[in-house]
């Protein structure tokens, strides 16, 4: 009995990627098409980041046939597209643990492989970190190529331009910029940048006319070129350029630009890459390449936006495999459509009211206010810092912005918060999804710092509900309380309460007693006081009395409410889906502390580490918040308490 033929022979006989370089253009095209094949069949048993990886198969193949990543360093922009670096660089048996516990990660890790030069979860720091490199390299007198790879829609944030006008300053040699260019990010880009690079397009008789121009000016012996003729060619060359491409951003900025190259021919690709080894030698280049997202899998091409981020799918069928639902027990709607239908209905009553995100529609809920009331809904691309003072400006007039950001991406507009929004006490609402654990992305799209980076500004109201009723008059509490503030809540569904009509707003500082009690008090905030709620009842068959306090704010904290309850019990034991240190745990010690209450005190939150990828259920009973981990974490607690 013989074994079956690979169906990855090119893909499979790499011993190391540097193998690649030596390969024909015919066998770069064979592992192309295997490198495609391999991650649709993979990627359709795990899930994981799609399209985007679909669409820089060709550009990948390209690279490792020119630079040895081993010296030359590279720098993919977020890193879901990355996932052929990983197949071709000793990780393709790995990819069935992809996004999985303890698996491979679904983004680069510089602990995850010597291929993998710098980590990132958040779009815009390529350039930047690839320049570093670049300098570093300079100042300890090596030499290799350093290379960042950023997508069109990472070139809307602010970062990435500070980064390319410092490239272009420095005159850094040996430094590649790749514009992966797809029209798209997770939703289409928007912005004026889109319409610039669309003018590039139209541009390319120039760039063939300043390369014949420069040839020619390079086979002048140099004796013979005098200072007027150089002078001239310049001028000529400057004039005609912004005749044919007006402004070419990128080469007023110091760059060498190249392009517009299909990224999808590899033999197109690798000769602009044999070019743009050459133009390095004089200082930085970018070369703009165009793609598909979804590239070479025809149903990934027709919906890039949908087939971004997928659960497993059926390849041949093309159809994304979902959990079989119960008819009888449809599953609640999640916080994400209750908080964005909640928005629509109170801009229906109050014009004053507007939604802004940073390229984040469908994923924040905000598609729904964009559809309803178009004019009053801005997507201001990847660039959080500028959406949160653009929403400054707004509320500076008059306007009630509601700004909807994930939890983790918050985190790159904080100065904006503290200084454009909270020294102002303008009322900006901030509705921050994924708060807490949210799973196969990991350590960068964790939602656990929001609250503790959020308390310590000054003016600012914050919240989180414990279902999706609360949720709707959270929104309304923060939308009408004259000062900025923001509601985390979690991903995922909500617990199936009723949603009731109209939406009321909540007494701001005001918490909620749900139990009363004499043992312990359990004081717990947004996604754990249900957990809260459930362990009490356990434990009040045990003997063990507990009370039970919503907290809602996080600040201001109801300290009336928590110090009454903290006398009545012998502990106190608080409950967080979010880091320990600065959190609303330390927010409930300090009150302790402030008035007087000397408690045992029990933390259930996330301790100070990183908290990797994997099944949220399963992080949460690592870090002690399952259901399960609570119950015997609260009853060893009482335990030591006699």
């Amino acid at each position: 009995m013989t074994d079956a033929p690979s169906l990855y022979p090119l893909l499979d006989s790499l011993a190391a990627p540097q193998q690649v370089r030596h390969f024909t253009p015919a066998q770069l095209d064979q592992l192309a098409a295997e490198v495609r094949a391999f991650l649709i069949a993979s990627v359709s048993e795990t899930g994981g980041h799609f399209s985007s990886n679909l669409g820089t198969v060709e550009l990948t193949v390209a690279l490792f046939h020119h630079f040895d990543f081993l010296q030359d360093r590279i720098v993919w922009d977020v890193g879901h597209q990355a996932y052929p670096h990983k197949i071709l660089t000793g990780r393709k048996d790995r990819f069935p643990t992809l996004r999985q516990h303890h698996g491979l990660s679904g983004f680069l890790k510089r602990d995850e492989s010597p291929y993998d030069h710098f980590g990132a979860g958040h779009a815009s720091t390529s350039i930047s970190a690839a320049l570093g490199m670049a300098k570093a390299r300079d100042l300890q007198k090596q030499d290799h190529t350093c290379i960042a790879v950023i997508g069109d829609g990472s070139l809307t944030a602010g970062m990435a331009f500070e980064a390319l006008n410092q490239a272009g300053y420095l005159v850094a040699k040996n430094f590649l910029v790749i514009l992966n260019d797809n029209d798209m990010s997770i939703n289409p880009n928007v912005g004026s940048l889109q319409g610039y690079l669309n003018q590039i397009m139209s541009g390319q008789y120039y760039h063939r006319w300043r390369d014949r121009i420069e040839h020619a000016i390079k086979a002048i012996p140099l004796e013979s070129v005098s200072k007027g003729v150089a002078k001239a060619a310049k001028w000529s060359e400057e004039s005609f350029k912004r005749l044919m491409v007006p402004g070419l951003l990128f080469e007023d900025l110091g760059f060498r630009y190249m392009g517009p190259v299909n990224g999808h021919d590899v033999g197109a690709v690798s000769k602009a890459l044999t070019e743009a080894k050459e133009k390095m030698q004089d200082g930085p280049v970018l070369l703009h390449v165009q793609t598909k997202k979804g590239y070479g899998y025809e149903p990934a091409v027709l919906d890039p936006q949908k087939w971004h981020g997928v659960t497993a799918f059926d390849a041949e069928a093309g159809e994304i495999i979902k959990g079989a639902a119960d008819p009888a027990k449809p599953a609640p709607p999640s916080y994400t459509s209750v908080f964005g239908k909640a928005l629509v209905e109170l801009a229906r009553i109050d014009k004053k009211i507007v939604g802004i995100t940073a390229a984040m529609l469908d994923g924040t809920g905000l598609n729904l206010l964009q559809k309803a009331f178009p004019d009053r809904c801005f997507d201001v691309g990847i660039a959080e810092q500028h959406a949160v003072t653009f929403a400054a400006g707004l509320a500076a007039q008059g306007m009630r912005p509601v700004a909807a950001i994930y939890s983790t991406f918050l985190q790159r507009g904080f100065d904006q918060v503290a200084h454009d929004v909270c020294i102002q006490d303008l009322p900006v609402t901030f509705a921050l999804d994924r708060g807490g654990i949210v799973g196969a992305d990991g350590p960068t799209h964790h939602g656990l710092y929001d609250m503790a980076f959020l308390r310590c500004l000054p003016n600012i109201v914050l919240m989180a509900p414990k279902d999706e009723n609360e949720l709707r008059r959270m929104l309304m509490t923060a939308l009408y309380c004259g000062h900025p503030a923001a509601l985390r809540y979690p991903r995922g569904s909500g617990l199936g309460v009723p949603l009731e009509d109209p939406i009321t707003a909540l007494p701001v500082g005001k918490g909620e007693l749900l139990r009363e009690g004499s043992d312990l008090f359990l004081c717990a905030i947004g996604s754990m006081v249900d957990p809260a709620l459930r362990t009490a009842e356990v434990l009040a068959g045990e003997g063990i009395s507990c009370a039970v306090v919503n907290a809602r704010f996080i600040k201001p904290l109801d300290a009336d409410l928590i110090g009454a309850w903290a006398r009545r019990c012998r502990a106190v034991v608080t409950l967080e889906e979010g880091c320990a240190p600065g959190g609303f745990s330390a927010a409930v010690a300090e009150a302790l502390a402030d008035g007087g209450l000397l408690r045992p005190l029990l933390r259930c939150a996330v301790p100070d580490h990183l908290v990797h990828h994997g099944d949220p259920k399963r992080l949460l009973e690592e870090e002690g918040l399952s259901p399960t981990s609570l119950l015997r974490r609260i009853r060893e607690f009482h335990g030591t308490l006699k």
